[in-house]
């Protein structure tokens, strides 16, 4: 082939894909498979190298710029190292960057999930053309990743964008170790566990739940059935929502007054229903919020959808110069 083409590595921890894309990130081909995180490290790594093999032989060596990875952290992006995701059980101190440049001889690049999907969306999605962008998962948990002054910002050691640790509230659900967080209540995890608190207790006091009737169906309540019932009309779906929207209110509010974006690009859950938290985010936005700093900052839902893995990765090689 006769353009130039990049290679990005999605590292999750249920499945991986290993992508070939142009500069214009055109994708030219894409290959999943299961992480099966259960048989270690070196069998994941194996499948990787053995499918960027694959690709490397269809497209041609000289043509490939570079190779960049998309990964859960903790990492240390600068020295190309994965440090212990708890996604990756046994993925400890991984030297995925030098592993792969010895053997394939290519320059390879590291950043964590949430940062190279803002670099995605900054470059190819919904925050096109800002200075300053803040991009947040809302997935299963909740991350962000900085872009500012046209640069992405990692900070010190990683640890730039570790909004799922901010405490919103004195109380509520206890995600990862700390009570009243904001993954506690505006996350794909903390959703689903608010509903099942709330549902619990409604039925426990008598109030009938028309999705769920039962105590012994608490366990079936997902992110995904709470949208689905929201949309529909019910009012304690629209109620667990409404909660998530006030608490995301708060956290932006304060993303807000500290670093003054432009856009907040938001992904995942909130991407497939923003109707669902709009109206109450932004009531709690002009409570909370700096004016001067609300009134320039658009809040949008990712351009990307389920592709933002595809194009994050290749993003990540895309910051080889």
């Amino acid at each position: 082939m006769n353009d130039k083409y990049y290679i990005g590595i999605d590292i999750g921890g249920t499945k991986c894909a290993v992508i070939a894309g142009t500069t214009s990130m055109e994708i030219l081909d894409k290959i999943k498979f299961p992480t099966e995180t259960d048989k270690g490290p070196e069998y994941t790594l194996n499948n990787i190298n053995n499918n960027l093999e694959n690709l490397i032989s269809k497209f041609g060596k000289s043509d490939l710029k570079a190779i960049g990875i998309s990964c859960g952290g903790p990492l240390d992006s600068k020295r190309g190292i994965i440090l212990s995701p708890p996604n990756l059980p046994g993925w400890d101190n991984i030297h995925i960057t030098d592993l792969i440049e010895d053997k394939f001889n290519i320059r390879v690049n590291l950043q964590n999930d949430a940062n190279a999907g803002a670099l995605a969306e900054w470059k190819f999605g919904a925050g096109k053309g800002t200075e300053n962008m803040i991009f947040i998962t809302f997935g299963t948990g909740l991350g962000a990743g900085l872009i500012l002054n046209n640069k992405l910002y990692t900070g010190t050691n990683d640890l730039a964008g570790e909004i799922w640790n901010i405490r919103l509230a004195e109380d509520g659900l206890e995600p990862i170790g700390k009570k009243g967080s904001f993954e506690g209540f505006c996350s794909g995890s903390g959703i689903a566990r608010l509903g099942q608190k709330i549902i619990s207790d409604k039925i426990n006091n008598g109030i009938s739940v028309p999705f769920c009737s039962h105590l012994n169906e608490i366990s079936e309540i997902t992110t995904k059935l709470l949208a689905e019932e929201a949309i529909k009309g019910d009012e304690t779906a629209i109620e667990i929502f409404n909660i998530s929207a006030e608490y995301l209110g708060r956290g932006l509010s304060i993303l807000i007054d500290v670093l003054n974006p432009e856009k907040i690009v938001i992904g995942s859950v909130y991407a497939r229903n923003p109707q669902l938290f709009k109206s109450t985010c932004q009531k709690v936005l002009k409570e909370e919020a700096l004016e001067p700093a609300r009134n320039v900052c658009e809040i949008v839902p990712s351009a990307l959808g389920d592709q933002v893995g595809d194009y994050a990765s290749l993003s990540v090689a895309m910051l080889i110069e």
